[in-house]
């Protein structure tokens, strides 16, 4: 395709996915009260001494300042509400966009892509909302007894979302490995090869990203994402075994005795189509 067609094509996937966030947006707004309840409850698991409450109440309380913020607030979570509830489609937009460029044998990984990709990204965000109760909890102790956190709700969403994004994104790592490796860029041999040193950055990178930067959020980001690495490793070996069977089989088959009889198919393949223009020229 031409450069142009490239990017008219790339804009209408584009126009695509952000109507499918948009339509998502819609509901996540009038599904916001029970969104709300679900990301605070993580704060309001904290105990009452560490977070603020009225006065005569034992009510959880997330505050905010200007007249806008609250409206700020439901559209920002109705708009990362509407992403995740549409990820499927979106995410199919993607790989549409991609799957021109791919070989017939590797379009058929599109169904297990956007299964595997959505059903990682899900898990990551479940266990970053699981860890939040108790990363909030050792966050907010150190400032000691007596003290009460004034949170407000603009900042505490989105401390809460980045958290959950960045478990989600952090556990499409075996994803990436694997499909490296189908491709052919990234082999067991490599990988068996790298462990060490994988294992080190991931716990860097969990280090890193984690929001909290607690040592009790780290380990709960770069543990999983170890035993997930591992078991992309484990795939690729078996891939690359059976790759090899299937390779030292076509050459044994290409090796044969000459009382050998070699394998056909039972119904031959029709000829291509002859090119005019090249017997014109001979």
């Amino acid at each position: 395709m031409p450069v142009m067609d490239h990017l008219r094509e790339l804009r209408r996937r584009v126009i695509y996915m952000m109507i499918f966030i948009v339509a998502g947006a819609v509901v996540g707004w009038f599904l916001y009260g029970h969104i709300l309840g679900i990301l605070r409850h993580p704060y309001c698991s904290v105990p009452k001494q560490y977070r603020y409450t009225p006065s005569g109440t034992s009510d959880c309380v997330l505050i905010y300042h200007g007249v806008l913020d609250g409206f700020t607030t439901r559209l920002k979570v109705s708009v990362i509400a509407g992403a995740v509830l549409t990820g499927p489609l979106w995410l199919y937009q993607i790989w549409a966009f991609i799957t021109p460029g791919l070989r017939k044998n590797e379009r058929k990984y599109t169904v297990a892509f956007i299964v595997a990709s959505t059903v990682l990204f899900a898990a990551g965000m479940s266990l970053a909302y699981v860890v939040l109760s108790k990363g909030l909890q050792i966050l907010l102790e150190q400032a000691g007894y007596g003290t009460q956190a004034q949170l407000t709700v603009g900042d505490y969403i989105s401390f809460v979302t980045l958290m959950m994004v960045i478990f989600g994104a952090a556990f499409e790592l075996p994803l990436l490995v694997v499909m490296a490796n189908l491709a052919g860029v990234l082999s067991a041999k490599i990988l068996k090869k790298s462990q060490r040193i994988a294992i080190f950055l991931i716990f860097l990178f969990a280090a890193v990203a984690t929001p909290s930067t607690d040592p009790f959020t780290m380990c709960a980001m770069a543990i999983p994402m170890v035993v997930l690495f591992e078991a992309s490793v484990l795939v690729a070996v078996f891939h690359d075994r059976r790759k090899a069977r299937r390779l030292a089989a076509e050459r044994a088959a290409a090796q044969l005795e000459d009382d050998e009889a070699s394998s056909v198919d039972a119904i031959p393949e029709p000829l291509a189509a002859r090119d005019d223009s090249w017997s014109e020229t001979t």
